[in-house]
């Protein structure tokens, strides 16, 4: 089935280019099975003119439905179809961010006509719709109405398939041919070898150096989607690619945490973003010769045992002075003032004085236990269970003390209850703020029953 697609803008630039006008010709490839045609309300100011239908005022515009709704009626009806146009991506493309505005998505396969139309009947001086429908003998309207548009280029689409002997429409209709669009160095197998399927795939040079790490609801689509793109970046990186291999994970958010620690790990080529390893900073604890319980901050990968996590070093000062004056704590026993004797917080009477032996060390360090019980948050550790590779198991994602530790995958059958079980069924990965801002992205998105808190 065939959805000749005509719409009308504001002919303003950038987010403010919304549609005005829409006509939908539903083909069988023999006769119009159905019709669909609305004018929509922008939502916007116009300009000073509407691209379009010359006949249509800014009135009956603003009388019109908005976009919402007859989104559904223009994705149902466009189901299953090939899109055609005439430069059918300005058509396609006002659909698509209409319906992305929304909140949705719209893909579907498309051809134009112009394109057609060059390759059946080269050597014209000019390709547009006018220029096409006079050489071919097509009636079209001066005003050239959205309707009229439609009507014409299915007219024209009607009489280029008499032309096309050689098959050009069937090739260019081919679901994204892996044949056609495959850059020279992919082997024949590249594509065909990738599974619909959620995770993260790698581009590799001739020397089988990882050159570009992705993530994908759908490997295989965007895979191809790389080697139609016409930008420069990725022409570059299709040409330099001899291999292409991928994980599966099952979980957009286990690709999402997979692929930025290969980026890191990889440090490939033509990734841009996540590149860089900004540290996170965490507090832990340790025991000196005198059995008193010392705080200390330092980057998070230098800390055995965590028990708090902040984006920087200033983050966890700010802390543990807190910490101090809240509970009459040494500031010398946590890292924030390095001398000998008495700590200015005991002449300013805030300390009790463990820096002079004024206070027993059992005393001091019940006062440190419970100060940290008190200002940790019970929810820093927990585990988020996710859809696995395949039905019949989960994937889990640990983190421990705000600590994200990696993730894993467990069968449904296995009924584990104890946090430590779940925390050794994983592959360890790195901490840092660009995986928090994953987790956190997901967290205000999810429901909670795909989280399992464990109270500390």
């Amino acid at each position: 089935m065939y959805a000749i697609i005509h719409i009308a803008t504001t002919g303003l630039q950038g987010e403010n280019n919304k549609m005005t006008e829409i006509c939908i010709l539903i083909h069988d490839g023999t006769k119009i099975v159905k019709r669909f045609y609305s004018l929509v309300n922008p939502e916007i100011p116009l300009g000073y003119s509407i691209s379009g239908n010359l006949d249509v005022t800014e009135e009956m515009v603003y009388s019109a439905p908005k976009f919402y709704e007859i989104a559904k009626q223009v994705v149902e009806l466009t189901k299953n179809c090939i899109i055609i146009s005439h430069f059918v991506n300005f058509h396609y493309q006002g659909i698509r961010n209409e319906l992305i505005s929304l909140g949705g998505e719209y893909k579907r396969h498309k051809i134009c006509t112009a394109r057609l139309s060059r390759k059946l009947i080269p050597g014209q001086l000019s390709y547009s719709l006018g220029a096409m429908c006079n050489h071919m003998g097509v009636k079209l309207s001066k005003r050239q109405s959205v309707k009229a548009s439609a009507e014409a280029t299915l007219e024209l689409l009607e009489k280029l398939w008499e032309l096309d002997m050689a098959g050009v429409f069937q090739l260019l209709s081919r679901s994204r041919s892996e044949k056609v669009l495959a850059p020279p160095l992919w082997p024949k197998s590249a594509v065909t070898d990738l599974p619909n399927a959620t995770g993260v795939y790698y581009f590799k040079n001739s020397e089988g150096q990882i050159i570009y790490v992705g993530k994908a609801k759908d490997i295989k689509q965007r895979v191809l989607s790389h080697s139609y793109s016409k930008d420069h970046k990725e022409l570059r990186l299709c040409f330099e690619t001899t291999q292409i291999t991928y994980t599966a994970t099952g979980s957009e958010l286990l690709a999402l945490l997979l692929e930025s620690d290969e980026i890191k790990k990889h440090f490939p080529k033509y990734n841009r973003a996540q590149k860089r390893t900004r540290y996170r900073y965490g507090i832990g604890t340790y025991i000196d010769k005198n059995g008193i319980t010392n705080l200390k901050y330092d980057r998070l990968s230098n800390l055995k045992t965590p028990i708090l996590s902040f984006y920087n070093q200033n983050e966890c000062r700010v802390f543990l002075d807190q910490l101090c004056n809240d509970h009459q704590l040494c500031p010398r026993y946590c890292k924030l003032q390095n001398i000998s004797g008495a700590c200015f917080h005991y002449h300013l009477k805030i300390c009790k004085g463990i820096c002079q032996e004024e206070e027993s060390v059992e005393t001091y360090n019940g006062r440190v236990e419970k100060a940290l019980a008190q200002s940790i948050s019970p929810n820093t550790t927990y585990i988020i269970k996710e859809v696995g590779r395949h039905k019949d198991e989960s994937a889990i994602v640990v983190v421990e003390n705000g600590v994200y530790k990696g993730f894993g995958y467990i069968p449904k059958k296995n009924k584990i209850v104890d946090f430590e079980e779940y925390a050794q069924l994983i592959t360890r990965m790195q901490d840092n703020i660009d995986v928090h801002k994953i987790l956190r992205r997901y967290l205000s998105q999810e429901v909670n029953k795909s989280i399992i808190l464990e109270q500390k």
